[in-house]
């Protein structure tokens, strides 16, 4: 008699399973009467909605943070951001080393599909300077803020907004406390504040550069030579999105969200304007007072989104790098697609337009659903709140609240598919074909 063995998760399967039943015990917290502040809870798919925004650091809401919830839903929200921003994973490789138990390899597999690296060997220790690193840079932050918020707020309250910002500011989740001066205010009321922003704006960056970038710098330091073709397309190509962009909205946004600033505020504000739609969520003017091309580039931002295996979402920059040198390649007549004198494999070329091709595709398949269901919302800001969405940035021209529950339902799985990615979904929730069958080859026409 035979017994069929049971079917064990594949990585991918546990970090898309594992990342909804975070999302379903949150959204149950939350629906307590204890995390609202009228003592009523709140509707399952509205706490669901909150709690998906929250561990896919994504940042939309249907509540202000600070008018709806105590301090215990404000905790379960922060702590929501947090496993989000470095993987429920982390957190668990985190307790077995506590515990000192034995990390086998299955447990490394996993590690290492949530932190994206690209090699078995190393990744405990990678967790270790992930979690340290992480608890040195949110400390800092925090100590940071709380010198602003402290004289504004008080000690305790002070400290807490420190901490709370720092490490949604880091976990790119752009949930803000800031509900008292006006309802979904975010950073409005600190346009011309350098400590806050480029406090905020640093902490973004950092948070969204990866974890393995991060340790190539440690190990190499300065020696930019011995840095991987990964971390040389990451760092290169966020320091060319922050230039340029704060540029094009030091421009664009002159006489439009800018329109009354000094040059210095204008240009503090054009930075971090460049670096909040990197899946941050934060914003410090009204983003309805967007100019149409600051709005564009706005989304744009938001599509790149940050790098693989970092807190925050997206389509990825590395994604589009591999895009645009493989499109560089073929006007060029070229075979190979090479990047810092390296080749790149065509498998990840190949995965690169898949990514952006799933990416693309969802995401206007949701818009158009909206736009049927909801047919007095304008485009413009449909395919902001989507992009915002899939991107798990947070920035919303104000349209969150006003959704249906359909709409809500699929903003939901946008914010899902964009953190998770939508190569680790599908692959969760399909099953893998092997056929040796292959069929005659036949040319298409293309262009």
């Amino acid at each position: 008699m035979r017994f069929n063995k049971k079917r064990k998760l594949s990585a991918a399967q546990t970090l898309a399973f594992g990342f909804a039943l975070i999302i379903v015990t949150g959204a149950l917290l939350l629906m307590l009467p204890i995390s609202s502040k009228d003592g009523q809870p709140i509707g399952f798919l509205d706490a669901l909605f909150t709690a998906t925004s929250a561990t896919c650091v994504t940042g939309l809401v249907v509540f202000d943070t600070y008018l709806q919830f105590t301090l215990f839903g404000q905790i379960v929200i922060l702590t929501l951001i947090q496993i989000g921003g470095l993987g429920f994973m982390t957190f668990a490789i985190l307790f077995s080393m506590v515990l000192r138990k034995k990390i086998g390899l299955r447990e490394r597999a996993f590690l290492m599909e949530a932190v994206s690296a690209d090699r078995l060997a190393g990744v405990v220790r990678l967790a270790r300077r992930v979690l340290f690193g992480t608890l040195l840079i949110e400390g800092t932050g925090a100590l940071l803020l709380s010198l602003r918020f402290c004289p504004m707020l008080g000690l305790e309250r002070g400290v807490w907004y420190g901490v709370f910002h720092a490490v949604s500011a880091f976990c790119n989740a752009g949930f803000d406390l800031f509900g008292y001066q006006a309802p979904y205010q975010s950073l409005v009321g600190f346009e011309s504040d350098p400590l806050v922003l480029l406090t905020i704006a640093g902490l973004i960056v950092v948070g969204g550069i990866g974890f393995v970038v991060w340790d190539d710098v440690v190990e190499h330091r300065l020696n930019i030579r011995r840095y991987t073709l990964h971390a040389k397309a990451v760092l290169f190509g966020t320091a060319m999105l922050l230039a340029g962009s704060t540029v094009l909205f030091y421009i664009l946004e002159a006489d439009a969200s800018f329109a009354g600033m000094t040059a210095p505020q204008r240009l503090l504000a054009a930075f971090f304007q460049a670096v909040t739609p990197r899946t941050a969520g934060f914003n410090a003017v009204d983003l309805t007072q967007l100019s149409e091309g600051g709005a564009l580039l706005t989304m744009l931002l938001m599509l790149v989104g940050a790098a693989p295996g970092s807190t925050g979402g997206g389509m990825k920059l590395t994604t589009v790098a591999v895009l645009m040198m493989a499109v560089s390649a073929h006007l060029r007549r070229r075979n190979d697609v090479d990047l810092f004198s390296r080749r790149i494999d065509p498998e990840t070329v190949r995965k690169a337009f898949c990514n952006c091709a799933f990416y693309l595709s969802l995401m206007l398949s949701v818009s158009f659903v909206i736009l049927a269901v909801q047919q007095e919302m304008l485009m413009k800001d449909v395919f902001f709140e989507c992009i915002s969405a899939i991107g798990t940035v947070g920035l919303s021209t104000g349209i969150t609240r006003d959704l249906l529950p359909l709409s809500k339902a699929l903003v939901l799985l946008l914010m899902y598919v964009g953190r998770v990615g939508s190569v680790t979904v599908f692959i969760a929730v399909s099953r893998k074909k092997t056929s040796k069958l292959r069929y005659p080859v036949e040319h298409i026409i293309i262009g």
